[in-house]
């Protein structure tokens, strides 16, 4: 039986069929598009679970297929990319990508990483109510709502988990290495670049909503919620 639906974007159909291959003997169902134009048009008609998006496309590359998926929905997003440069990674992050794996990949990998991206976006079982709550401040994961004043804030999941993972653990402070491991997994092989990125679109989020609270850095180790008495 079917345990989700994933959309698979590159304009290698070699590629594509692999990761098809791959994908499909782990139970899920796959839809294909060479180009950036028909993922959008497969991403509207499939309402997919996670999309895998290649950065090279023809019609729109992946950067402008993520912003534009980002516009309406916080559907995961894994980025395919040949290029490792930190500023690609980085600014895949920005865009709202929760993940990316870079070319070649090992199919294995591929795989481990879809799943632990859905569910750690929501998509696994959960039989208890995750939330902590602070003045003007309500951080559900259950539901992966955060709201602000009482007002939903349209939060990617990874910015969901890490807020969530913070202000569960009061005044503790985390390196960014220890963010990485608990919050992104023991299978992520990004750099520490991942969390400030994800701490700055959080900040401007909730820049001054509480006197109670607030997002510090410590400078030299890494971050915490601060909770004032």
């Amino acid at each position: 039986m079917s345990i989700g639906k994933i959309l698979v974007v590159d304009d290698d159909q070699n590629i594509c069929e692999l990761l098809r291959l791959y994908i499909e003997k782990d139970g899920f169902q796959v839809v294909i598009a060479n180009d950036g134009k028909r993922a959008l048009d497969l991403f509207h008609s499939e309402k997919p679970d996670l999309i895998m998006l290649d950065i090279m496309l023809p019609e729109l590359d992946g950067w402008q297929v993520c912003r534009e998926v980002r516009k309406e929905s916080q559907c995961p997003i894994i980025m395919l990319t040949a290029k490792g440069e930190v500023f690609d990674k980085v600014l895949g992050l920005e865009l709202g990508a929760d993940d990316y794996v870079v070319k070649p990949f090992e199919t294995k990998e591929v795989v481990a990483r879809i799943k632990a991206v859905l569910r750690r976006s929501g998509h696994g079982s959960h039989n208890d109510i995750k939330e902590v709550k602070y003045d003007r401040l309500s951080i559900n994961l259950t539901n992966y709502e955060l709201r602000v004043n009482g007002v939903q804030i349209d939060t990617p999941p990874k910015e969901m988990e890490l807020i969530y993972h913070l202000a569960s653990n009061p005044n503790r402070v985390f390196t960014r290495d220890q963010l990485l491991d608990e919050v992104w997994g023991f299978d992520y092989y990004g750099d520490s670049r991942t969390v400030d990125v994800h701490v700055k679109r959080l900040r401007e989020k909730l820049e001054k909503v509480s006197p109670q609270w607030d997002l510090k850095t410590v400078w030299g180790v890494g971050y915490k919620f601060e909770v004032r008495e």
